[in-house]
């Protein structure tokens, strides 16, 4: 609280009031023209202050850049969390939401940061709001367009219908709009074009009509961001607008004529010799030309190349640079019907390249940054150099001014996720063997990332979706490196916290600061993943009032001694339950609370391998058993029956390792 003395120098009390009305009228007007959409502030720092906000008290007020500095820009503050709060309850109340993915979406609660699907900055902005293949649909809403410091809106695969509202053309900080797979109709609004941070646009597979913008930053994207849109036409598209000139591919290649070194005595016979070839060439080509013709009937598909980016002092040894033509042949133009997956990085794409081969290719989607290409190889070769068994080898990259694509080998059998969650009913589930073959080689792939690369790689994002099955449904750890790789804007700092709900540890979902002991959490809440057959985060477990963390519900069946109520029923009982036991023990020891309490990801090879588990599982219950102990006395301090009891504790459900 300011208070102003009467003796202060050169401020009476009649002006003192007078600032007093000044500063009343200063917040009406500000709380008016927020309500209205029209004041427009600078976060974090708020370093500049439109004129209509400032007014007459800074001017005519002495004193009041005080009340400027330290009151009215916390006001302003907590007014645009509000205002962002009611943006984003708009669009819930706007969109069906089935499933309750927007459950958490409060309106009592004002700030929006504390909501599922919303990430804020360190000024409690709103910066990115995901809300990908989350079974919504209805519209959306112009109150978006007053995120004014979004940065990320993530709406694909869903069936969000409607127009894009412009307003989204005011959202100026947005780096990645992906629309992708959607029912949008009408035509793309032009003010998308002044966004000009944009980097990442994705309106593929929705009912957009119309010309395609080509002015501002709509110039920088491929035919891949507007694909599967019939009725759209023009520059952005393999289709013209009625009355525009023909769109047309590339001109082919054409090698120059090598130079003559003969004299002109010699062209009587060159034309002679010509007459004849082109004669016999003739006569062997008439099969050919008459496939031409007959092939020129079917429709011909469009592709655009782009020039390439590259370093020439970044070598890259046997890794391949592949051109973007080349990956649209072998994706078949990015085609939906050739989409394997898709999730925080970007969309996976099957495809076969020219010598037959199968691959993955993986389209990134992420901020571009002057300057960032050279990190970018440097941290493809990086990735490029971790080779091992049960880690997936980068076969090769492709990058534009406007894409980035990495290439993989095919894996056959998808992912742990996959198979244990989207089998189809005639494929034999994971049989018990294979998940511990799973679990181990999997902890062997990560700790090759932590203690044999240099520098070791934090993988950021370890769960069953990221661990692929090839043939032999072998382990491989996929998108290692990805996390660092998407983060090259910025060398030595992760910008952000990226993971999956129920895989994230703690403490780098509080502090943002990632670890080999962060990827240990992660590999712990994978395991149980293996065992239950069941998600990390699962708001399906709400039905039976159970918990949507998996580790907490684990916990808690353990707590009641249901252990065989955690096995997946996938499995009909066809396990060793000494095994199961083992395996509990494993991830409740990697998803400690405290970092420092976690084994290395190469003592949880030892211990799968049989060495150590008992020693670390004693010691780790004689800790709970304190830990408890100073919990739950009793204010008298008298807890001999805790001593006495220990059914209380999860961590003694379980026998020792056998």
């Amino acid at each position: 609280m300011v208070v102003f003395s009467g003796g202060m120098v050169g401020v009476s009390r009649h002006t003192m009031l007078y600032c007093a009305i000044l500063v009343l009228y200063d917040l009406i007007l500000s709380f008016a023209k927020l309500y209205r959409g029209v004041l427009t502030l600078y976060l974090p720092s708020l370093h500049v202050v439109p004129y209509q906000f400032v007014s007459y008290t800074v001017l005519l007020c002495p004193c009041m850049q005080l009340y400027h500095s330290l009151i009215s820009r916390k006001i302003v503050r907590y007014l645009i969390v509000m205002q962002e709060g009611d943006a984003l309850h708009s669009l819930r109340t706007n969109l069906i939401d089935p499933s309750n993915v927007l459950q958490s979406w409060d309106p009592t609660l004002v700030n929006p940061c504390t909501w599922f699907h919303v990430t804020c900055n360190n000024d409690n902005s709103v910066i990115r709001v995901d809300l990908g293949n989350a079974q919504l649909s209805g519209t959306l809403v112009p109150q978006l367009g007053l995120l004014k410091n979004l940065q990320y809106l993530e709406l694909y695969s869903n069936n969000i219908s409607g127009t894009i509202p412009s307003d989204l053309g005011n959202l100026t900080n947005l780096v990645s709009l992906d629309l992708y797979l959607n029912s949008f109709t009408g035509g793309i609004p032009d003010t998308l074009g002044k966004l000009t941070k944009l980097r990442f646009l994705d309106l593929s597979n929705n009912n957009l009509s119309g010309e395609v913008p080509s002015t501002g930053s709509f110039s920088l994207f491929t035919p891949i961001s507007f694909a599967n849109n019939p009725q759209l036409c023009g520059p952005g598209t393999t289709k013209a607008c009625p009355g525009a000139p023909p769109l047309s591919p590339p001109p082919p290649f054409i090698s120059p004529a090598p130079p003559s070194s003969q004299g002109s005595s010699a062209s009587s016979t060159g034309a002679i010799a010509g007459g004849v070839a082109a004669g016999a060439a003739l006569l062997f080509a008439a099969p050919a030309i008459g496939f031409a013709w007959w092939r020129r009937r079917k429709p011909q598909e469009h592709f655009f190349d782009v020039p390439a980016e590259e370093d020439p002092e970044v070598h890259l040894g046997q890794l391949k640079r592949f051109s973007l033509r080349e990956l649209q042949v072998a994706t078949d133009n990015f085609s939906t019907k050739n989409i394997l997956g898709r999730g925080g990085f970007g969309k996976v794409y099957k495809g076969r390249l020219a010598d037959g081969s199968l691959v993955a290719v993986k389209r990134l989607k992420e901020e571009r940054t002057p300057g960032g290409e050279l990190q970018f190889q440097t941290e493809v070769e990086m990735i490029s150099m971790a080779v091992h068994r049960n880690l997936l080898r980068l076969r090769g990259f492709c990058m534009t001014p406007t894409e980035r694509l990495l290439v993989y080998p095919y894996m056959a059998n998808g992912s742990v996720a996959s198979c244990l969650r989207e089998r189809p009913p005639s494929e034999p589930p994971l049989d018990w063997t294979t998940r511990r073959r799973i679990a181990l080689g999997s902890a062997r792939g990560l700790s090759y990332l932590h203690d044999h690369c240099d520098p070791k790689i934090i993988h950021r994002d370890v769960k069953a979706a990221n661990i692929l099955l090839d043939e032999e449904f072998e382990a491989v750890v996929g998108d290692f490196g990805l996390a660092k790789l998407m983060d090259y804007k910025d060398t030595h700092v992760t910008t952000a916290v990226r993971g999956t709900i129920g895989h994230i540890a703690p403490e780098y979902l509080s502090t943002g600061k990632s670890s080999e002991k962060t990827d240990v959490f992660g590999y712990g809440i994978m395991l149980l993943e293996l065992i239950t057959g069941q998600r990390a985060f699962d708001l399906a477990r709400l039905a039976n009032d159970d918990d949507v963390m998996l580790l907490d519900w684990v916990k808690g069946l353990l707590k009641e001694k249901k252990l065989d109520m955690l096995v997946d029923p996938d499995l009909q009982d066809d396990y060793v339950e000494a095994e199961v036991e083992s395996l509990i023990q494993v991830a409740l020891l990697c998803t400690q609370g405290s970092p420092m309490e976690r084994p290395k990801m190469s003592e949880v090879v030892r211990m799968l391998e049989g060495d150590g588990l008992a020693e670390r599982w004693e010691e780790w219950q004689k800790v709970e058993v304190v830990r408890l102990d100073v919990e739950m006395a009793p204010p008298n301090g008298n807890n001999e029956w805790i001593i006495d009891s220990t059914d209380n504790l999860h961590a003694v459900e379980l026998s020792g390792p056998r």
